[in-house]
């Protein structure tokens, strides 16, 4: 398959630009077993979906507030995106100015001009030292959530806490895995009640997520790294489930690479490093028997796993229905609740 065949069409004022005003408000789009017309339901719905011995995996990343506005030596304006923090005082990072910082260059955040070196390049990257202090005192003090590139505003405080899961944890993403915005602490427990496990893996959200796809010859696309860990705990929970024949149920894409990616080899066991994972059409599933999703970009790589998971006409309908029905997109959008298509291996 080509770039191309996963386009589809959507109009401005159906992207998200602010939160429901309640979280777990939104709709939802479900698309059962066996059939191909989604039904439209809302996230409440949720709890009738699941049957007691179901498995939802979820993933307990943090959005750090990794957003810095500084300036050069010489006075141009610069934004810093951190991407990762790999010891207290280095990370790697996107640089934004009119001219890219040259190595040994100094960079000065904030009021303060806490100072920041370039040391170094790692592809699209800039590898940063910070001087003064160290990035997480950085950004817990000067940083503003990274709002996707597709809402067009800047940062409020209603995003501090919407633009974050109730069940955060680790430290780590610059993009907050967005299928699980849609829990409420009331939403968790009431699944709980009902019996529907719950089990979490981490994978740390990079900026990489909003890259386009930049070659029409899926075969020619780098994935982006991200680092991520399934314990072993998750996995006998995940074999448990199995045997009891419930359903293993990702909280968003973040979480199906995560388990995916630890079960690459045909069998699911531990997993913490980095992962270049790339599901698209042909893809095998090893884990994951259903998904809760948001609705993704045209040409992305998630519209690419949504449709190996789901199979390709299938979803690409779903979509051109969510349109027609007036959902709202991305980050801050409604919800989908997936099965496997017939081709999903799932």
């Amino acid at each position: 398959m080509r770039l191309s065949d996963f386009d589809y069409f959507l109009p401005d004022e159906l992207i998200a630009q602010y939160p429901p005003e309640e979280r777990g408000s939104s709709r939802l789009l479900v698309l059962p077993s066996n059939q191909t017309l989604p039904e439209d339901r809302q996230f409440s719905d949720l709890p009738d979906l699941l049957s007691a011995g179901d498995l939802l995996i979820f993933n307990d990343t943090r959005v750090m507030k990794a957003r810095l506005h500084g300036r050069k030596e010489t006075g141009g304006r610069v934004e810093v995106l951190i991407e990762r923090v790999s010891e207290p005082r280095l990370a790697l990072a996107q640089v934004r100015a009119s001219k890219s910082p040259k190595i040994n260059s100094k960079i000065l955040l904030g009021e303060a001009g806490d100072r920041v070196d370039v040391i170094g390049r790692e592809g699209e990257f800039f590898q940063l030292r910070a001087v003064d202090r160290d990035f997480h005192a950085l950004m817990d003090q000067q940083g503003h959530m990274p709002l996707p590139p597709y809402i067009t505003r800047q940062d409020e405080g209603v995003d501090e806490s919407r633009y974050q899961t109730v069940y955060a944890e680790k430290m780590g993403a610059v993009a907050a895995p967005t299928a699980g915005l849609h829990f409420s602490n009331e939403m968790l427990a009431e699944l709980t009640a009902k019996g529907v496990n719950q089990a979490r893996v981490t994978l740390h959200v990079g900026a990489g997520t909003f890259q386009p796809v930049r070659v029409d010859d899926l075969d020619r696309h780098v994935m982006h790294r991200e680092y991520a860990e399934v314990d072993q705990a998750v996995c006998d929970l995940i074999a448990e489930t199995k045997q009891r024949k419930g359903r293993v149920i990702a909280i968003g894409t973040t979480s199906v690479r995560s388990l995916e990616s630890a079960a690459q080899s045909g069998v699911l066991q531990p997993f913490r490093g980095d992962t270049r994972l790339f599901i698209r059409p042909g893809f095998q599933f090893n884990v994951v028997d259903a998904m809760i999703t948001n609705f993704h970009l045209p040409q992305s790589t998630l519209m690419m796993l949504v449709s190996a998971f789901a199979g390709y006409e299938r979803l690409m309908g779903a979509y051109r229905h969510a349109v027609e029905q007036r959902y709202r997109f991305f980050s801050y959008g409604d919800a989908m609740f997936l099965t496997p298509g017939e081709s999903s291996g799932a």
